[in-house]
């Protein structure tokens, strides 16, 4: 038996994207979602989530995407003040992890300051998994006691797991109408297993902001018509 948690990535990106993840999680097999908290959508995030109660929330940690909370994070954004490309990020390998972890508390606090309750965190981009952050990765799910999504990008070590596998690539051309039929074909029997998604409403901010746009519609479909086949039970 898989033991499936389908996570709902970006809440708070816009309330484009926090409506289609509610719809997710209410007629569909969404059951949790990891929220942003430096987005135009944040506040509208927090209100859906607290009239949704028994939705699970977790923190989706930026480091790519709009603005820091912070202003003495120099190292963590570009010449307009907007967190640096992913891309960038990449290639340059210079943030300063003193202001990671100063920015990446404050979006934590930000979230507890709200009442909510998170269940784990992860990142925008997966941007948690680099190698080079592990040491600030490692002090916040210390220090909030929190379990921390396993990465794409490097293995962790000493380092509690949200849960046994993490499946990424119900994505783009992958997310397919059969993806979770497919799963029984993965060896992932007897786990615990996290399939991210991205479901959505398009309005203006996701159109202009997220290259991933029309996608997210799809994906919405997906999930809010699928039966999960025997085997696969949500956690």
């Amino acid at each position: 038996m898989i033991r499936l948690i389908v996570n709902a990535d970006d809440f708070g990106y816009s309330k484009g994207v926090n409506h289609g993840i509610v719809d997710a999680f209410k007629y569909g097999i969404v059951n949790s979602t990891t929220m942003m908290m430096n987005m135009a959508g944040t506040d509208h995030a927090i209100e859906l989530a607290k009239e949704n109660a028994d939705l699970p929330v977790g923190i989706h940690l930026v480091l790519t995407c709009g603005k820091p909370l912070l202003s003495d994070v120099p190292s963590l954004v570009d010449e307009k003040g907007n967190f640096k490309r992913l891309s960038v990020l990449q290639l340059e390998k210079d943030i300063d992890l003193d202001e990671l972890e100063r920015e990446w508390t404050a979006q934590i606090e930000r979230f507890l300051a709200s009442g909510l309750t998170p269940t784990h965190f992860d990142s925008h981009h997966h941007t948690h998994g680099i190698k080079e952050f592990y040491p600030v990765v490692q002090k916040l799910a210390e220090r909030y006691g929190l379990s921390v999504r396993k990465s794409v990008l490097d293995e962790f070590a000493g380092i509690p797991s949200y849960t046994d596998e993490f499946v990424h690539d119900f994505y783009g051309e992958t997310a397919t109408k059969d993806f979770f039929l497919q799963l029984l074909n993965r060896n992932l029997d007897g786990k615990s297993v996290e399939v991210m998604c991205h479901p959505a409403y398009l309005d203006a901010e996701v159109m202009s902001g997220s290259s991933y746009n029309v996608e997210r519609i799809k994906e919405l479909d997906i999930l809010t018509n699928t039966v999960l086949p025997e085997g696969i039970v949500l956690l």
